[in-house]
């Protein structure tokens, strides 16, 4: 005897399961155990809710013991799948349904994988878990490459993270149609940065330095205020230099400095990547 694990529809439950349908798209399988092509359409869509995991909700109605509900949906003849989402009917189609058509139908209206994965990376983003949903926001940026939902998010991750430089160029690529409110804030949050990050100590030393550019002890102070307010890129171009003449300046605290920054970029920042490769061929 057919088994059927779908929700099965009633007159009882009919309106909750359309209203189910405003968070989570319903296939709604119309069905009638006389009929075993409907028997056949029904394993095919439980093999398919199986399959996308939660993505769609698989409710069916038995034609022959709910003929009340049946009419109200003006069904004419059987196997008749339908799909709902947002409280109406969307999609469906009548007569006997190959896995193939029925695929065709989830498509065009569930989410792709790039979205469901983008929306459970700015769940990461929105509990401020910016280090993990970093790496995930990236991987997405090569699939979604103009999609500036996604560069926002991994500017604010970026910014969060005090990788200012990185965040910069990033938002300087999202369109003007889609400079919100959330593209305001960071780029705020950016200029606030750059100008912390460019206090009078730093402005003095500067000119210092230019003035008197072989004056490495100059060009260490600058590196470790460069440092201390995130402008990290910088600080490693003045602290590589220095190292490329004396591996030992300032008894190692050029190097320890320049492995701090590093460590705090992490293994995945292009910036840490290419620098500590640099550092590496000056000590091995």
């Amino acid at each position: 005897m057919y088994q059927n694990t779908a929700l099965e529809i009633n007159e009882q439950n009919l309106q909750q399961v359309i209203e189910q349908s405003m968070q989570t798209p319903v296939v709604i399988s119309f069905w009638a155990p006389s009929m075993p092509e409907t028997l056949e359409v029904n394993a095919t869509l439980e093999k398919l809710a199986r399959e996308y995991q939660g993505q769609f909700i698989l409710a069916s109605l038995n034609c022959e013991t709910q003929q009340m509900v049946a009419s109200q949906f003006g069904v004419r003849g059987l196997p008749t799948v339908a799909l709902f989402k947002d409280g109406q009917p969307a999609d469906g189609s009548a007569g006997p349904q190959t896995e193939q058509t029925l695929r065709e139908m989830l498509t065009r209206h569930l989410p792709s994988q790039e979205e469901l994965a983008l929306k459970q990376a700015l769940v990461l983003v929105d509990n401020k878990e910016y280090a993990q949903a970093l790496p995930q926001l990236r991987q997405l940026s090569a699939q979604l490459p103009n999609d500036s939902l996604v560069k926002l998010a991994i500017a604010e991750c970026l910014i969060e993270t005090a990788l200012f430089d990185e965040a910069e160029p990033i938002l300087a690529t999202i369109p003007m149609q889609d400079q919100d409110a959330q593209y305001k804030g960071l780029v705020a949050k950016l200029e606030l940065h750059k100008q912390a990050g460019n206090s009078p100590e730093i402005q003095q030393l500067e000119r210092k330095l230019a003035a008197d550019p072989d004056n490495v002890e100059l060009r260490y102070e600058l590196a470790v205020q460069y440092s201390q307010v995130n402008r990290n890129e910088e600080a490693l171009e003045l602290l590589i230099a220095i190292l490329r003449k004396d591996m030992n300046f300032s008894d190692g605290n050029a190097k320890k400095t320049m492995m701090d920054i590093l460590a705090a970029l992490g293994q995945g920042n292009p910036i840490a990547a290419s620098y500590r490769r640099q550092l590496y061929s000056l000590m091995y």
